[in-house]
């Protein structure tokens, strides 16, 4: 016979709020982690769907419950097709040095002093400009991702890295053909090139138009898993295109890049 609900509440000790507080943890780590992808929602779903048959289970509907029940037995299965990019990155953090020396642990028991802080993009819009149409003039392809929500960090591995201040000279040197780090991808964070030469994943589109490179490719699948920005310069054209959200705004002009650029910091 089920427990009545009042006794599981009589029921509830030290361990049981261990039990919850490292549940909650987890989940914590889990959000921040999908937080500013497409996988975010997919996350938030799941985590109601589970909470829902919690609740059903405690007031013993035992149908309802059952169906659920054999949801819940195969979401694993769903959670490890779904997830695989982030399962992977996470694997990837855990086994690196970077979960212990940078002290990430103690984020949690301060999560409880955090606000929200401004989603302005912090970018010096004029340097990126100048730089993209400069490059666009001599027909030097680029490709420079601005992060926003995600910080990209693991993206930032698979390149060089730089921490510069961002100036237009800067990213035209590095996309210079001559230059050790002109392929891959730049990513910019917080006003600062963090790296270069980074790896990025490319779209799966099946219907991916022809006239696109590589460089859009890759443009279009960083945008459609994180939430950053991607600008790119066609080696061949010269043309200068915008990426969010896996959509192309191609054959942009100055102000054109500065309206979309300026426009997603507002609503970031």
């Amino acid at each position: 016979m089920p427990t009545p609900l009042y006794i599981l509440f009589l029921s509830f000790g030290i361990i049981d709020a261990i039990d919850i507080f490292l549940v909650a943890v987890m989940l914590y780590q889990l959000y921040k982690m999908v937080k500013g992808t497409a996988a975010v929602n997919i996350f938030i779903g799941l985590a109601s769907i589970y909470i829902f048959w919690i609740i059903v289970r405690a007031f013993e509907f035992d149908m309802l419950g059952s169906i659920l029940g054999k949801f819940i037995n195969v979401g694993v299965i769903a959670i490890m097709v779904v997830f695989q990019q982030e399962i992977r990155k996470f694997l990837l953090y855990i086994g690196s040095n970077d979960f212990l020396k940078n002290n990430n642990w103690r984020n949690v028991f301060s999560f409880a002093k955090r606000v929200s802080s401004s989603t302005a993009l912090d970018l010096d819009v004029e340097a990126v400009i100048n730089a993209c149409f400069n490059m666009s003039e001599s027909k030097t392809g680029a490709l420079i991702v601005i992060a926003r929500k995600s910080d990209l960090k693991f993206y930032v591995n698979t390149g060089e890295v730089v921490d510069s201040a961002l100036t237009d000279k800067m990213l035209e040197n590095i996309f210079y053909k001559n230059s050790p780090m002109h392929d891959g991808a730049v990513i910019i964070k917080d006003n600062r090139i963090v790296a270069a030469r980074c790896v990025l994943p490319v779209t799966e589109k099946e219907n991916f138009p022809s006239n696109f490179g590589m460089r859009h490719r890759a443009a279009v699948g960083i945008t459609e898993t994180t939430d950053a920005l991607a600008i790119t310069v066609s080696e061949q054209t010269g043309a200068v295109s915008l990426t969010e959200k896996g959509e192309i705004n191609s054959n942009l002009n100055r102000d054109k890049l500065r309206y979309l650029i300026e426009k997603t910091s507002n609503t970031n």
